[in-house]
């Protein structure tokens, strides 16, 4: 009887785990409201989820603001240039399908190519951020070097990532309005998490070395 009650047992530690993505994701949702600071949120998600998988202690409030604030000037820097980069492709992709013929098709092609492209660099550049230091040049370099050096890690990533779009197959509305809820309440810190498990893998490759060589980054 007195295992069903310890905090330790394995529904306790699943509730525990859910109770910390959902302020995770309310703080982080909260803090990119202002668009500006959404490089820095999402960098300080990342920086919590990437604890929590390799299990150290991650105080959560206090581990997010530690990041957001240790990142903000790099990370606001890097979010307008993918904002730039997103509003760019926008157009591009808007005048490609106005042209007539073929040649519309062909460029339509090419720019959801550059699409993928930078969606990839999406998922990378933050975790890449709150993990390692580095400069902006060099950060946006590692980001989708990592990418393509791990292309399997990166498929899996991108279809963690695009799971939101299955919410538009469901049929019922009422269950398409819960689902889309429960998304708002922890889903961008539960794909964070999912994909972290893939991260923590792929950085282990480029922490520093036991005889002092040098990695892609010093670890945050």
């Amino acid at each position: 009887m007195g295992r069903i009650f310890d905090m330790n047992n394995t529904f306790f530690r699943f509730m525990s785990k859910v109770a910390d993505l959902c302020i995770l994701n309310i703080i982080c949702v909260i803090c990119c409201i202002p668009v500006i600071t959404a490089g820095a949120s999402i960098t300080a998600m990342y920086y919590v989820t990437l604890k929590m998988v390799r299990n150290e202690d991650a105080y959560i409030v206090r581990s997010f603001f530690k990041s957001f604030k240790q990142n903000f000037k790099q990370a606001t820097i890097i979010n307008l240039i993918m904002l730039l980069i997103g509003v760019v492709l926008y157009i591009d992709l808007n005048v490609s399908k106005a042209m007539q013929g073929g040649s519309g098709q062909i460029f339509q092609v090419i720019f959801m190519a550059f699409v993928l492209i930078y969606f990839i660099l999406f998922l990378y550049v933050y975790p890449v951020l709150a993990r390692f230091y580095n400069t902006i040049k060099n950060t946006i370099k590692n980001a989708l070097f990592m990418a393509v050096r791990h292309l399997p890690y990166t498929v899996v990533m991108v279809l963690i990532a695009a799971c939101p779009l299955l919410l538009l197959l469901v049929k019922s509305y009422q269950i398409q309005s819960t689902l889309f809820v429960l998304f708002l309440l922890m889903g961008f810190a539960l794909i964070a998490y999912c994909n972290s498990f893939f991260l923590v893998k792929i950085f282990d490759n480029y922490m520093p070395k036991e005889d002092g060589q040098e990695s892609a980054g010093e670890s945050v």
